[in-house]
């Protein structure tokens, strides 16, 4: 025991949160006295200490100690950085979001009272953010039933795609369990092979007796991938390049073997729906795919090496521009982070396809994303980057950078499938970002953008596609502005 505690001591005085701070814990700790059934008392004589110091670390009027939380982790089995992390750059982020809305518009509290109520009261914090939720997609409801028929008023309800996107945000993108699943596929085969699409034929077929074919389109012209159970293959369309047959064999290969490993992840998501559960596995199974085709740790070497130079990552690795980028939004292992990350995928209409958010940036929720992205005008100049620099409404800034990418096209007769991709990061590792060093940040360069026209507070946008659903600013008939929702 003493050699544990020895090694949990200089882990943890080694880590951020012991080191020149503070470290407040207690709604945590008041979470696991209750969760063990005790009183202060009790966990004060389990923990060695008076109940008036419980009580004080419980209202955050005292820090822990090295030494309580030691104990903490002995007598309750808890793991210190369950307890110590203070990390809630992503809750604050969406409380922050939240609050933009015009509903709060002259009583909007500051960054340090929403800290403070992070720090104090985190389930008050979680419960407004629900509620906010839940007023928005009401809203959204509302709105659409005016041209809704009875028989589609089953439908108005909040996409699964929301509640995936949220619950990897909950995760900060990171997902542990599925990266070491990942580092163990290439226990078997060495990393690096030259023909790695022949490499996982050979493994599906040994481990799993899963052939592979691949199939014209004429014969399979509505489908990329199918897993024929019956005849144990795995059919792909010849309309798929080789990195993306690779990522999809990788696909099907984590779906089959990580299956409960898959569900164990899945289970603390809080889908209850299939439809929702499914979208979620097959994300969750894509996330595995990407870890084995970029492994952690020489992809984040290779990241900063390139200075996230998307095109180069993409070759070395043989996955396509949007899997790198994709992956890069994962790197946040605690000790070995990259540049925290927005991706935003969207179509020709504005429809926002895909979206992964490691960063304070709120992604649009509800509707389409902000119209003065440069990601929409990059359609314009396919294949080429548009860097940007862009503010939001409450003065946080951020890099963007766009880039269109297409999608298997068949026959001469489709139509355009090519959408585009963002990568946004807070303005401060603009250094590390080689698409940014040709650029810097003046106020000239600088895009105000919103979350979204439907809460947007830029009245006078010249860009604003409506109202916001609530605004404290009405139209002055004796006035026109940019729009005619502005004056």
């Amino acid at each position: 025991m003493r050699d544990f505690t020895e090694l949990k001591t200089c882990e943890l005085v080694k880590s951020r949160y012991f080191r020149n701070m503070k470290t407040f814990i207690g709604p945590k700790l008041r979470k696991l006295r209750r969760e063990a059934g005790e009183t202060q008392a009790q966990m004060a004589k389990s923990l060695g200490i008076s109940t008036s110091y419980v009580n004080m670390l419980e209202k955050n009027e005292r820090s822990v100690s090295v030494p309580v939380l030691l104990r903490m982790m002995e007598a309750y089995g808890v793991d210190w950085r369950e307890i110590a992390d203070e990390d809630g750059s992503a809750q604050l982020a969406d409380l922050r979001a939240a609050l933009q809305d015009p509903l709060f518009d002259g009583a909007r509290p500051d960054v340090a009272e929403l800290r403070a109520l992070l720090s104090h009261s985190p389930d008050m914090a979680a419960c407004f953010q629900k509620l906010h939720q839940a007023y928005m997609a009401t809203t959204d409801q509302l709105l659409g039933l005016a041209n809704a028929s009875e028989s589609d008023l089953g439908i108005l309800q909040s996409s699964p795609e929301t509640t995936v996107h949220n619950f990897f945000r909950e995760h900060r993108n990171y997902f542990p369990e599925l990266e070491a699943a990942a580092e163990a596929f290439w226990e078997a085969v060495p990393y690096g092979s030259d023909d790695l699409y022949s490499t996982l034929k050979q493994r599906l077929l040994d481990d799993l007796g899963l052939h592979t074919r691949i199939i014209s389109v004429a014969e399979m012209p509505h489908s990329l991938r199918e897993h024929d159970e019956e005849r144990r293959e795995i059919l792909l369309s010849e309309g798929l390049d080789y990195p993306n047959r690779v990522f999809q064999l990788v696909h099907v290969f984590g779906l089959l073997t990580h299956r409960e490993l898959l569900d164990t992840v899945l289970s603390t998501s809080g889908l209850q729906d299939a439809q929702g559960r499914a979208r979620c596995r097959v994300e969750l199974a894509n996330y595995y795919a990407a870890a084995v085709l970029m492994p952690y740790d020489l992809f984040l070497r290779a990241t900063l090496d390139s200075k996230y130079d998307f095109d180069h990552l993409a070759t070395r690795f043989g996955v396509s521009f949007e899997q790198a980028c994709h992956r890069a939004t994962t790197l946040q292992r605690q000790g070995a982070k990259g540049v925290p990350f927005f991706f935003l995928r969207i179509d020709k209409a504005g429809n926002v396809t895909k979206r992964f958010n490691s960063t304070d940036f709120h992604l649009a929720e509800y509707g389409g994303a902000c119209p003065r992205l440069d990601v929409h005008t990059s359609f314009r100049t396919p294949g080429l980057i548009a860097p940007q620099f862009v503010e939001m409404p409450d003065g946080s800034q951020f890099f963007v950078f766009s880039r269109t990418v297409d999608r298997p096209k068949f026959t001469r007769h489709d139509t355009d499938k090519r959408l585009a991709v963002a990568m946004g990061c807070s303005i401060e590792f603009l250094g590390s970002i080689g698409y940014g060093e040709d650029f810097s940040p003046t106020p000239a360069r600088m895009t105000e953008v919103g979350i979204n026209c439907r809460i947007c507070p830029r009245n006078n946008c010249d860009q604003r596609a409506h109202h916001a659903v609530l605004s404290g600013s009405p139209v002055d008939e004796r006035k026109r502005g940019p729009t005619r929702y502005g004056s």
